[in-house]
């Protein structure tokens, strides 16, 4: 069931994650795709680290058994290294929209690998209603070119590729059932794939001599290495340890709607009336996924603290 805080942190982590995609394509455009993955976890990595040393002791941070281990690899190497590898070599050979598209399958398949590999963490009849209602409601917002959907050459099976890893190592990590703290596996796991991709990066032979870096692709990095990198996994792991893999990865439904908002409010883009109806297709679906009443004044007092409402007309 999601809470106030769940609620919380599921914002936090869409409305970060949601620039990404805007971000990647601006960094991509000047630098090899690989290589920009591993600048933006050093980035991270640092974040991090200054982060921990002064939150966190050294007992805090280190592992104490074979699952905070699993975990920590889960985190590192599946869930951030080799997703945002074939996230960001895919994104080059398709639109955004399809990227999207393509991506927002990844709450669906989190309740396949759950029903696998956990116990308790299934879906009733309505939980996959909501699933189906949701990635409908990506598609209007994202409203993608078919062609290009289907014509996307190795960039739609690595976009695939990358929302596999993304919900099968989110379910790791549940299975491992770590004693370290999200936070703590976070500070382990953002060097790890840093230290993975920079050896994608060499091993696909990524030129980077010569390269000229504009002001706006270090922004583009520093987005996606500060915010949507390490502030971002803070928020999105700590949603995993609070409610379950499934319902962490409804976030991945609301990255389109922040895209389209920011592009509208930001850039001047337009939202067109098909991109409206999608946000309600994708709230009715988590809320029938999430457990939540569509009742606003029922909704409210599920998020709210009982003291804020208890004296009130609800």
């Amino acid at each position: 069931m999601f809470t106030r805080r769940t609620g919380a942190l599921l914002l936090v982590s869409a409305v970060l994650f949601g620039g990404t995609f805007v971000a990647a394509k601006a960094g991509l455009a000047h630098l090899p795709p690989l290589f920009f993955v591993a600048v933006r976890f050093d980035i991270g990595a640092v974040v991090l680290a200054a982060f921990a040393a002064t939150r966190l002791s050294r007992a805090d941070l280190r592992p104490r058994t074979w699952g905070d281990v699993v975990g920590i690899v889960a985190t590192g190497v599946i869930v951030i290294g080799l997703t945002n590898a074939l996230l960001f070599v895919g994104q080059q050979y398709v639109t955004s929209g399809v990227a999207a598209v393509v991506f927002s399958l990844n709450p669906i398949l989190t309740p396949v690998f759950a029903a696998a590999l956990l116990s308790g963490d299934g879906l009733s009849t309505r939980g996959f209603v909501g699933m189906g209602l949701g990635l409908f409601g990506v598609a209007l917002v994202a409203d993608p070119d078919p062609a290009a959907l289907l014509a996307g050459g190795v960039g739609v099976p690595l976009l695939f590729a990358a929302a596999v890893t993304s919900a099968l190592g989110a379910v790791l990590i549940r299975r491992a059932d770590a004693t370290l703290s999200s936070t703590a596996r976070t500070v382990w796991g953002v060097p790890l794939a840093a230290v993975l991709t920079h050896a994608m990066s060499l091993g696909a032979g990524e030129s980077v001599s010569g390269l000229s870096v504009p002001p706006v692709a270090v922004a583009a990095l520093l987005y996606v290495g500060v915010f949507s990198g390490a502030i971002a996994y803070l928020a999105y792991f700590a949603l995993i340890d609070e409610t379950d893999a499934t319902r962490a990865n409804l976030l991945f439904y609301f990255v389109p709607v922040v895209s389209a908002v920011g592009g509208w409010a930001l850039l001047g883009e337009t939202l067109s009336v098909r991109s409206l109806a999608g946000f309600g297709v994708i709230f009715v679906g988590f809320l029938l996924v999430s457990g939540l009443s569509a009742a606003p004044s029922r909704l409210l007092r599920q998020l709210v603290p009982a003291r804020f409402v208890d004296d009130g007309p609800l």
